[in-house]
C-alpha cells in the first residue's frame, strides 16, 4: 500500500509537468505511467514551439495561448530549446483571403510578425519555392520534448515526488462520492500496488475517456491522429509553415541535425493501431514540396504517428475542427470530488496545463501554496541531457577514456552516455530497461540505420557487463526493430529501402533474428 496526497495517471509533458509544480508547491505526489516517457502524444508530435500565428485566424484562444507560452518556456527551459525563428509561406493557389488577413489577425493578437518580400525570404531559406507569393516572419521555435519531460520529472523526484515507471492502472475503485483507491500493475513483474491519494488527476491525453470510464465517470475524445516524417538531415534552419488554413503537409520544424515534416489529420475509431500509412508518407512529402522543393527528393530515415488528445463536441467532424485548447475537469460533475482530467492543448501549452490542474487541485485539498513554474528556471537533469542531437559526440571527443568506444555511429552516441541512461533507469524502475528505454533518453537508433547497427552493439555491450543473460538480448533486439520497422515501412524508398534490404540481411540472414514484420 501507497499513500500520497495526489495521484497522477500519465507520463507526458502534462503530466510530469504537473509533477514537477505540485513538487514545487510543497504538494506530495506520485506519478504512474503505463509504458513510459512520453508514450502518447508527447512523443509522437513535430517538436514544434509555437508562436500562436498557426491558429491566429481560426482558434485565437488557442493562438493567445501559445504566444504567452512560448514567451515564458523561452526563458524558462532554453536548454530545451532551440529559439530558431519561423517563416509562414504562401504559393500559388493558396487561400488568398486566409493571406490577407493574416498580418491583420496577428496584430488584433498582439503577435508579432513581419511581411517580406520573396527575395528576402529566399535569403533567409535558400530551399524554399522560387514561386512564393507571400512570406512572414514570426516567433516559432523548436523544443525537444523528451528532454522537457525527463528535465521536469527529474526535479519533482529531487524534491520528493515518486515516479513509477511501466506501471498499469487496473482498477479504480469508488465509494461515497470519492475515488478510494486505485491499483496499479507492473507491467514486467506482474506486481500489484495499491496507491491511496487524496486527489487523483487524470493526464492521460487520448487515454482520458479509458481511465474515466473506469472510475465510472463518462468523457467522450475525438481521436485524431497525425503521422510526420524524419528527413536524414537538416534542411532549414527556421520553421517552415504554410500561410494557409491548418491542413496536411504544411510543417517543417528543424529538429537538431534533421527536419520533422508534418502533419495529417487522420480520424481514428479507437487506439488500437497508432501507425503512419505509405499513402500518409507519399501526401506529406507531395504537399510539403510546394513550399520546400527539397523535400521531392530528400531521404527519409522514418515516419511516426500520434494522437491528438481531443475533446469531442457534437458540431465538430474532425480533427481540424476541434479547438487546440485544453480542458479542466472536475469530476465532482460526475459525483467523483476527487477526480480530475485534463486533456486537449498542445506540447506548447503543457505549462499552463499543468499549472491550472495545480491550483485546482490545490484549492480542492485546502492548500494556499501559489505557481512557481511560472518564474523559476526549469533545471537541467541528468535524465534528459543526452537527448540533444550531437551532444554525445561533443563530451565524447572532450575526453580522454580511450576505452570509450562509439555504440552508435550515426548519432556518435559513445558507451559511457549510455551507461549513464542505464544508471538513471535503475534508480526510477526495477526490472530490465530495453533498448527503446534507451532511444527515448539518447540519440540511440535514431539515425538512418534505425538501430540496425547499434542494437547489436549495445546489446552486446550489456552483456560484457552482466546485464543481460540468456536470451534476453535476442527478445530486445527483436522488439526494438519491430517497431522500428513499423516507422520505416511507409518511407521504404531510396536510401532506406537499401538501408532496410541491408538491415534484413544482417538481422535475419546473420543472426537468425527473423521475425514477423506487420
Amino acid at each position: 500500500m501507497m499513500q500520497t496526497q495526489v495521484l497522477i495517471i500519465g507520463g507526458g509533458c502534462t503530466g510530469t509537468g504537473l509533477a514537477r509544480d505540485l513538487a514545487l508547491r510543497g504538494i506530495p505526489c506520485i506519478l504512474v505511467e503505463k509504458r513510459d516517457i512520453n508514450a502518447g502524444a508527447s512523443g509522437g508530435n513535430h517538436g514544434l514551439l509555437h508562436s500562436g500565428a498557426r491558429y491566429v485566424v481560426c482558434d485565437s484562444r488557442s493562438s493567445r495561448e501559445c504566444q504567452a507560452e512560448t514567451d515564458l518556456l523561452k526563458s524558462l527551459a532554453p536548454h530545451c530549446i532551440e529559439d530558431s525563428g519561423g517563416l509562414f509561406v504562401a504559393v500559388p493557389g493558396d487561400d488568398e483571403n486566409y493571406i490577407a488577413d493574416f498580418e491583420s489577425a496577428c496584430r488584433k493578437e498582439g503577435l508579432w510578425s513581419a511581411p517580406l518580400d520573396v527575395r528576402e525570404a529566399l535569403e533567409f531559406e535558400p530551399g524554399l519555392s522560387p514561386k512564393l507569393i507571400a512570406a512572414y516572419a514570426v516567433k516559432d521555435a523548436a523544443i525537444d520534448p523528451f528532454r522537457l519531460s525527463l528535465d521536469n520529472i527529474g526535479q519533482a523526484m529531487e524534491l520528493g515526488a515518486v515516479y513509477l515507471n511501466r506501471h498499469a492502472v487496473i482498477d479504480i475503485q469508488t465509494g461515497k462520492h470519492h475515488i478510494h483507491c486505485i491499483q496499479v500493475r507492473n507491467v514486467q513483474s506482474g506486481q500489484i500496488i495499491t496507491i491511496k491519494a487524496e486527489m487523483v488527476i487524470n493526464a492521460t491525453g487520448a487515454w482520458a475517456g479509458q481511465i474515466t470510464a473506469m472510475a465510472g465517470a463518462s468523457l467522450e475524445m475525438l481521436y485524431s491522429k497525425g503521422s510526420l516524417l524524419v528527413t536524414h538531415c537538416r534542411l532549414t534552419r527556421r520553421v517552415i509553415n504554410r500561410l494557409r488554413p491548418p491542413s496536411d503537409g504544411d510543417i517543417l520544424v528543424p529538429g537538431g541535425t534533421v527536419s520533422i515534416m508534418g502533419t495529417t489529420s487522420v480520424p481514428l475509431p479507437d487506439l488500437k493501431k497508432i501507425r503512419p500509412t505509405r499513402k500518409e508518407a507519399r501526401d506529406l512529402v507531395a504537399e510539403g514540396a510546394a513550399m520546400l522543393p527539397c523535400l521531392k527528393t530528400a531521404r527519409y530515415t522514418r515516419a511516426y504517428a500520434g494522437v491528438r488528445p481531443l475533446l469531442k463536441e457534437s458540431e465538430v467532424v474532425d480533427g481540424r475542427a476541434a479547438s487546440r485548447g485544453f480542458a479542466l475537469i472536475d469530476h465532482a460533475r460526475d459525483g467523483l470530488k476527487n477526480f480530475l482530467t485534463v486533456t486537449g492543448g498542445k506540447l506548447t501549452t503543457y505549462r499552463l496545463m499543468a499549472e491550472k490542474t495545480a491550483d485546482l487541485a490545490a484549492e480542492k485539498l485546502g492548500i494556499k501554496a501559489g505557481c512557481r513554474t511560472r518564474i523559476e528556471l526549469l533545471p537541467e537533469s541528468s535524465f534528459g541531457k543526452w537527448t540533444e542531437g550531437g551532444r554525445s559526440f561533443r563530451a565524447w571527443l572532450a575526453g580522454t577514456d580511450q576505452e570509450d568506444h562509439i555504440l552508435c555511429e550515426c548519432e556518435m552516441v559513445p558507451k559511457s552516455h549510455l551507461v549513464q541512461v542505464l544508471a538513471d533507469l535503475k534508480s526510477i524502475q526495477a526490472g530490465i530497461p530495453d533498448l527503446d528505454q534507451l532511444r527515448r533518453r539518447s540519440r540511440m537508433g535514431k539515425g538512418a540505420c534505425q538501430g540496425a547497427f547499434c542494437s547489436l552493439r549495445v546489446t552486446g555491450d550489456r552483456y560484457d557487463r552482466n546485464c543481460l543473460a540468456g536470451k534476453q538480448g535476442h527478445k530486445q533486439v527483436r522488439d526494438f526493430l519491430r517497431a522500428r520497422w513499423a516507422g520505416q515501412q511507409p518511407i521504404l524508398w531510396g536510401g532506406q529501402l537499401v538501408q532496410a534490404e541491408l538491415t534484413e540481411a544482417m538481422h535475419c540472414g546473420l543472426f537468425d533474428l527473423e521475425m514477423a514484420m506487420d
